[in-house]
């Protein structure tokens, strides 16, 4: 077994940390919207050529992936390099694109969701290879695409194209250096009243869609209410909202002949794709009216030109807390860090309903910064983080070598 050094992890660590706080700004400085990260993979490729990274390559989709070590197992820190827009600038008090630095915090978007965490994770493989830590497992770091728009896409390619098999993934989106090990899943559903158009001086020959939809709006309202009350230890409640409502008509002059609202809804544990359907089909409003509901689909080209399309359903997952994979997360952090970590679960909806929700391939979180910024204008990043998470990254994979080897001669002796 390779000692894990935990000096020298904390001194590369630290040493590397200007380099991070730089690569992180110059990320921060390249604005990477969904579909448009052609060029923060190609900035975030170079970096990893730069460390010495032993493969990189881009696949169809557009996600990046780079090498350390060649043994069997491998292991995956996955990070997405894609992030939403800007919103309303006038809420900003910061240019969001110039990666600002004030009393040891990076600002900017994207700084902690979740470019932070792709500058650890790559600095902490860099670290592994120094270190010679990789000589029985591969370090894969994948910077991912198309996230924010589709989260868990990425993987989806990655998996059925088998562009990588790994063992254990870590998500590196912020979990305030704590140890999560699962989040609630979602779906987007749409529901549809049809009317019929007439002129607005004549409403009563037409059929007016918006007042269709008035009686279910206050139905999915009270439905959010009473999924309260299905609430898991864990993960929480189950909830749903209305995120957009629309209508048509032929001008407004006129009855309108559509209405449209767009539900976000979550998931916990037990609720399924068809269970969220049928209880918006079981809703009176919907049956009296004859409104559709429709589960939607995302196909939108990736900055490489490929659609990869898969139906807007991301499910729950959760990892038990005696699982090898969290097991080790906990150990890493408390390696890493010299306290034992929170050990919970994300609020929002992360690239592990494809790797553990869709595949079943142990999935852990751990990253720097706080998602409660994740988002917002005041998008960031502890410095300290950066450090902390790159000494985590880079001593996980050798714990989780560890744990399982453990695990494999405990069964071993079980079953004598």
């Amino acid at each position: 077994m390779v000692d894990l050094k935990l000096a020298d992890v904390a001194r590369l660590a630290e040493r590397y940390t200007p380099e991070m706080v730089r690569f992180v700004r110059e990320m921060i400085a390249i604005p990477s919207e969904s579909a448009a990260e052609r060029d923060v993979i190609a900035r975030a490729r170079a970096e990893m050529d730069a460390l010495g990274f032993d493969e990189i390559r881009i696949d169809g989709l557009g996600n990046l992936l780079g090498r350390v070590g060649s043994g069997p197992t491998v292991i995956a820190l996955d990070g997405h390099l894609d992030t939403v827009g800007v919103g309303d600038a006038s809420t900003w008090t910061r240019d969001p694109y110039e990666g600002g630095v004030k009393d040891g915090v990076i600002y900017g978007r994207g700084a902690g969701d979740q470019e932070a965490g792709v500058a650890a994770a790559v600095y902490g493989a860099r670290i592994v290879k120094e270190l010679g830590l990789d000589g029985d497992f591969q370090l894969w770091v994948t910077g991912t695409v198309m996230e924010e728009d589709c989260d868990g896409l990425c993987w989806q390619y990655i998996l059925r194209e088998r562009v990588l098999a790994p063992d254990v993934v870590v998500i590196t989106e912020p979990t305030n250096l704590g140890v999560y090990r699962g989040h609630r899943g979602r779906m987007e559903i749409e529901v549809r009243t049809q009317g019929l158009a007439a002129h607005g001086s004549m409403p009563e020959r037409g059929v007016n869609a918006i007042y269709k939809m008035a009686p279910i709006i206050s139905d999915i309202e009270r439905l959010n209410g009473s999924l309260a009350g299905r609430a898991d230890p864990f993960l929480g409640r189950g909830s749903v909202t209305i995120s957009d409502i629309r209508a048509t008509a032929p001008s407004l002059c006129a009855v309108a002949d559509s209405s449209t609202i767009h539900l976000d809804r979550r998931l916990t544990r037990g609720d399924t794709l068809e269970s969220a359907v049928a209880e918006i089909e079981a809703l009176e409003s919907i049956r009296r009216t004859g409104a559709s509901v429709t589960v939607l689909e995302y196909a939108r080209p990736s900055y490489t030109g490929l659609v990869y399309p898969t139906r807007k359903y991301y499910p729950t997952w959760t990892m038990e807390e005696d699982h090898p994979a969290v097991v080790a997360g906990v150990r890493a952090a408390e390696d890493a860090m010299g306290t034992t970590p929170v050990v919970g679960k994300w609020g929002f909806s992360t690239n592990g309903i494809a790797t553990r929700g869709l595949f079943g391939v142990p999935t852990i979180g751990f990253g720097p910064g706080n998602e409660i910024y994740a988002h917002s204008p005041e998008d960031q990043c502890p410095i300290a983080h950066l450090t902390a998470a790159a000494r985590f990254y880079a001593v996980f994979p050798r714990v989780f070598m560890d744990v399982i080897s453990h695990a494999a001669d405990n069964h071993s002796h079980a079953s004598r």
